[in-house]
């Protein structure tokens, strides 16, 4: 029953992306900053498929404080790392994973998004989009630490837009650097959660 359910959400979840026609951002568009088309890809990967996916503790909007180990033999984690609050793509990319929390339920994942942006940023931005169900982490200070620590901090400051699928074992499993000026495809993330081992 439960791989008829699996079935049933990942094919709902490719239609619903697939067709989405509105963004999140048109809600709020004029408070949306434009940078125009950017290089695509600007940082080199300090870390592999295979490696163990570098601890960190990062703030939260919700005011506590999230650590990635802490999820260690408990959860399977998917890393968002997008590059800046405010701009189009990121607008709208965290909206589009309210459809697919029900995929991240049955593969027993959470999801971190995390930018370089500080907490009160976050904090306006995410009010903006909506009730968002993730954390959403402030790797401000040390600026870009945590995106240092994995290799997509570009050379402007900003990260780059990058899943890690991380299992429970806190082994990194995994990996998707896209084209900043493009939202991922969201197919991937539901394709590398349904291959990771059920427990």
């Amino acid at each position: 029953m439960k791989s008829i359910k699996r079935a049933v959400i990942f094919f709902a979840v490719l239609v619903l992306w697939a067709d989405l026609t509105f963004c999140a951002s048109d809600s709020f568009k004029d408070n949306i900053f434009n940078p125009g088309t950017l290089k695509s890809v600007d940082s080199t990967l300090k870390v592999k498929v295979g490696d163990p996916a570098p601890d960190f503790t990062l703030p939260a909007v919700s005011g506590e404080k999230v650590t990635l180990s802490q999820f260690a033999g408990k959860k399977n984690v998917v890393i968002s790392f997008v590059p800046a609050a405010w701009t189009p793509v990121c607008s709208d990319q965290w909206p589009g994973y309210k459809i697919v929390k029900d995929l991240f339920d049955l593969n027993d994942a959470v999801l971190l998004g995390i930018t370089v942006d500080n907490i009160p940023t976050l904090y306006a931005w995410t009010k903006q989009m909506g009730k968002l169900w993730f954390p959403v982490l402030s790797d401000f200070w040390p600026h870009g630490a945590v995106a240092e620590k994995y290799g997509v901090l570009r050379s402007d400051g900003v990260s780059e837009r990058a899943l890690f699928v991380v299992d429970k074992k806190g082994v990194i499993q995994a990996i998707h650097v896209s084209d900043i000026n493009i939202r991922p495809d969201l197919e991937w993330c539901a394709t590398e959660l349904e291959k990771l081992p059920r427990q």
